[in-house]
This record gives structure tokens, sequence and C-alpha cells, in this order.
């Protein structure tokens, strides 16, 4: 890649919330967090036609530090994005039906970012999932963590390789294990291949929501994304230009992962 190659980011909106399964993943006092994928919606191909040998994942492989109620354990998750490391996955993968998203994802190019946020709920230290009793926060929290639930930047994967409206063997070539591929019909709009070694979750999230209220856009969102910050922010793509995405890493790099730098 040339030195002097300065990247751009696009982040979406990802993860569990409390349409589906009905809760939100929790960010703890210190930023710290834990990514719970959302539900597996779709009609899936049996597993011999997957692209790789592999089960559909369920909550109950997934690795967190609290309990899930045991009506979701059964239920298929869609582990999109996935992380090397994390949940058992090995790759940095993503893939999008919406045209919403899919259409900024597909401008990105090699050396890129696709950044990750989810709306999370502040949960004290040790709670013990959805169906936990005493789910108030007493301990200090981090000054720019919003008081109930907030939309963080919680992981990111360095752009590798994009595949606007791919057909199922060009996205089988680039992202086998991606959860769309294990769809019937298979409705990715764009799929995107990530580096293993940059790619992956932060240590600590970067709020996009202001300290006083998860639904106020904070200055990352209302300066240096193409976003107003107006009405629904939360659910829309985010487009960050050169010189905001440098702003971002260092965010990044303060908060959690220095080789985001």
């Amino acid at each position: 890649m040339n030195d002097e190659f300065e990247p751009r980011t696009v982040a979406v909106n990802v993860a569990a919330n409390t349409n589906d399964p009905g809760f939100r993943g929790p960010v703890y006092p210190d930023g710290s967090f834990a990514y719970v994928p959302i539900p597996e919606s779709a009609e899936t191909l049996p597993r011999d036609r997957f692209p790789v040998d592999e089960p559909l994942p369920t909550y109950a492989d997934l690795d967190v530090p609290f309990a899930l109620p045991d009506p979701l354990r059964d239920r298929p998750v869609h582990m999109d994005p996935e992380f090397p490391g994390v949940h058992g996955r090995e790759h940095a993968t993503y893939g999008d039906p919406h045209g919403i998203k899919a259409g900024p994802i597909g401008e990105l190019e090699p050396g890129d970012w696709l950044l990750f946020y989810a709306t999370l709920s502040l949960r004290p230290a040790g709670w013990g999932g959805p169906d936990a009793e005493g789910g108030s926060v007493t301990e200090r929290v981090d000054d720019d963590l919003a008081p109930d639930w907030g939309a963080y930047l919680f992981a990111g994967i360095r752009v590798d390789r994009v595949i606007e409206n791919p057909e199922r063997a060009a996205a089988a070539e680039a992202v086998p294990t991606n959860a769309h591929l294990k769809r019937d019909p298979f409705d990715a709009r764009v799929v995107v291949a990530g580096d293993t070694e940059e790619s992956g979750l932060f240590e600590r999230v970067v709020p996009l929501s202001t300290p006083e209220s998860g639904s106020d856009a904070n200055e990352l969102v209302t300066d240096r994304s193409s976003d107003s910050g107006k009405g629904p922010w939360w659910r829309r793509p985010l487009r960050f230009d050169e010189p905001a995405t440098a702003t971002l890493l260092e965010r990044v790099c303060v908060r959690g992962r220095s080789t985001y730098s």
C-alpha cells in the first residue's frame, strides 16, 4: 500500500438490539463491552451446501460473560460481522443485503476502514444477563458513557477486498465463512473481506452518543461524519473522510487497540 494512502471510513450499525433478540449487548462502566450478534432471520441452506464444513452457530456457541435466556440458546445467530478469535471465528468478513448500507460500503477501497457500532446498555461489572435482577450501576462510570444506553463504535475491519452485487460463487471465493452464504437465497448486495491482522474488536468502546443521552450524537457524528446527527442517526450508515478517519483512529488508539493507528 502507498505510504501516502489516507483511509476513509464507513461505520454501520450491527449487533443485538431491543427488537432482535430483545436486549442490547452490555457496555460496562470502564468502557469494555460484549459483542452479541443478532439472530438469523432468514432461511438457510442445508449444512452440506455451506461453502465450508461448519454448523450454523447458535447463541449457545457465543463466548459471552453472562447468561443467555434458555429459550434463546438454541436459536441460530447471524454471525456477521465476524472477526478472528471472536466467537470461534477465524476470518474478518461482512455482508449486507440493504442498499442504504451496501451503497457506501461498496465505495470503500483496500486499506479503508469499515467500522461497526452498536447500541449498548450500561450494565454493572459482573452483570448476569438479560434475565438477571439488580442490573443498576453503582460503580464509577467513565465520563464519556451515556447513562442508560448509547451508540458506540466497538470493532473494525481493515478492508482487503470489496465486491458489490456479488454472485454466490464470487462471494464464496472471497468470504467463504460469511453468514450470508449460509442463507437461501444468497442475499448480500456487498461483501467485504478484511485483513485478519488489523481487524477485530476494540478493547474499549468509542462513544458516538453524548454523555448526557444515548439519542444525542456527539461531535464525531455531528462535526466529523457526513450525518447531521438529527433524528434516529444511530440507525444510519456514517461516512468519514480522510481527516475524520484520522481523528477516529486516534480515538480508537486512546481507548483501545493501538494497532489501529
